[in-house]
């Protein structure tokens, strides 16, 4: 007897030569460590984890943003959905779609027409430089993924400074590349680096920000 085993599409579009690399991932090949998707020219992969609680991970190659992007994705999500798209936080453009294999198609065909809107004139060799010296998508949307996390921070209560329990009273100052946290009762402070799309990815994962 042979087991009807759950499974679904994934795709996504190599950064550095533009090459859609897709692959069917069944649901017991995600009990194995990780799954590494890679595109035939090996300058990128995809990595597929599955965790303790039944959830995937994803580290997604992105052609906007210099290093891959994390995303944690129910099981439920990723088997059903006919099809669904995983996009940059900073661009908002889709970078990886997960689904039944026509509708992963579909969606690569219309991703299609929106790169070729996006480059214009532009290349993958050259838009793959411009990645790397960080210089696609500036400043105001590194700033504002970077005020995001401190609010969501501050309404979950994970900022933290010598007020301790008493809790502290938070202000926020922009300068031209960081954003600085200051208590206004205790005095403490830290500054979070505003100036890459490097350093403001590295802060969406923060959990708390301890001021000092």
């Amino acid at each position: 007897m042979i087991l009807d085993q759950t499974q679904a599409s994934i795709a996504y579009r190599c950064p550095h030569c533009g090459t859609v690399v897709k692959s069917v991932v069944g649901i017991f090949k995600l009990t194995a460590d990780t799954i590494r998707l890679k595109c035939p020219c090996k300058n990128s992969f995809l990595d597929m984890t599955y965790t303790k609680d039944k959830k995937i991970r994803l580290s997604v190659p992105c052609f906007i943003c210099p290093n891959p992007h994390s995303f944690l994705i129910s099981s439920g999500m990723f088997f059903d959905k006919d099809v669904f798209s995983v996009v940059c936080l900073y661009s908002g453009i889709d970078i990886c779609f997960i689904g039944q294999d026509d509708k992963v198609d579909e969606k690569i065909e219309e991703s299609e027409k929106e790169l070729l809107e996006l480059l214009g004139d532009t290349d993958f060799k050259s838009l793959s430089a411009a990645r790397e010296s960080e210089k696609v998508f500036s400043d105001p949307q590194v700033l504002e993924i970077v005020m995001y996390v401190i609010r969501e921070l501050e309404d979950e209560g994970k900022i933290y400074c010598r007020c301790g329990e008493d809790g502290g009273e938070y202000e926020v100052e922009v300068g031209d590349d960081s954003v600085s946290v200051r208590c206004k009762k205790c005095g403490a402070e830290t500054s979070v680096p505003a100036n890459s799309v490097s350093s403001a990815q590295a802060f969406l994962n923060a959990d708390s920000l301890k001021l000092t």
